[in-house]
């Protein structure tokens, strides 16, 4: 009987530490991620009657109901700007931030058939859903801007340069969906009701952040909490940056850059922990 103890010739783990991204990785698999994004956008209109037309009716009503309720019942500030393009600009922004972060805390749980027969960085996933919803964030941008230009023909908005920073403003969105969205995926893979509590955390987070309301028109400690609101920053610079309104500075922008960024490093590190053993649990 040999009792030599046998000797492994290959060692098979993870070489991926927490804090890592593996951005190269994920690009070798790009052609994986367009298929995502085109499934994910293809999906959100097939087999409906007016197609992608619907994500134009989406913001047209809701700014109807806003205009109504907030504007002319509630009669909320607007600072001065034209209420429709006021609350558009909310609108369009928040619902690509919404969207984002409501698809991506479900990645584990949605996606489990297919993490668990084939292997692919599983990055690949929430990434491509923060590329799918940054099309439909397009097509609505494009219905802003038609309204936003009928105004400025009629000189009743003065836009400046920080609508350059435009193209910064979405990317500290899409890293604070993406950050936050892998933080309750991690949670949803062991607490499902982590997901009935997002959805309905989201809805209040909404009115916790101006959307329908300038911060000028929010006293004391609500003025105070809502400037450490990250999406606060991202707000109030576009809507100063378009509109020419609102309570805008730099340090609110750099306070939003920050928490976003330590957000989406806490989301990486538990993201790549999970991704290791859930299966296990979902």
């Amino acid at each position: 009987m040999n009792n030599t103890e046998q000797q492994w010739t290959e060692t098979i783990e993870s070489k991926h530490s927490l804090f890592d991204l593996n951005l190269k990785e994920v690009w070798h698999y790009r052609d994986l991620v367009y298929m995502f994004v085109k499934r994910d956008f293809v999906s959100s209109f097939k087999q409906t009657i007016l197609g992608p037309i619907w994500f134009f009716i989406n913001p047209i009503f809701t700014t109807v109901v806003y205009l109504v309720i907030f504007g002319n019942i509630a009669k909320l500030s607007t600072d001065g700007a034209p209420k429709i393009l006021f609350y558009l600009a909310g609108i369009t922004l928040w619902n690509y931030f919404s969207s984002c972060l409501n698809a991506t805390s479900t990645v584990f749980t949605a996606n489990a058939g297919i993490f668990g027969k084939v292997y692919f960085p599983r990055l690949a996933m929430p990434i491509s859903i923060v590329l799918s919803n940054l099309m439909r964030f397009g097509v609505q941008m494009g219905l802003f801007l038609l309204i936003f230009l009928y105004y400025l023909v009629k000189g009743e908005v003065q836009p400046n340069w920080w609508i350059l920073a435009t193209p910064f403003l979405i990317l500290l969105m899409a890293m604070f969906a993406l950050g936050a969205g892998m933080i309750f995926s991690s949670l949803t893979t062991k607490y499902r009701d982590v997901q009935m509590l997002l959805s309905f955390g989201v809805t209040l987070y909404m009115y916790a952040t101006p959307v329908i309301y300038p911060i000028s028109s929010l006293r004391g400690i609500f003025k105070t909490l809502a400037f450490y609101n990250p999406l606060t920053g991202i707000f109030e610079c576009f809507k100063y940056a378009w509109l020419g309104v609102g309570d805008f500075n730099v340090k609110m922008l750099l306070i939003s850059s920050a928490i976003i960024i330590l957000i989406l490093a806490v989301g990486t590190i538990v993201f790549n922990k999970v991704e290791k053993s859930f299966m296990d649990t979902v």
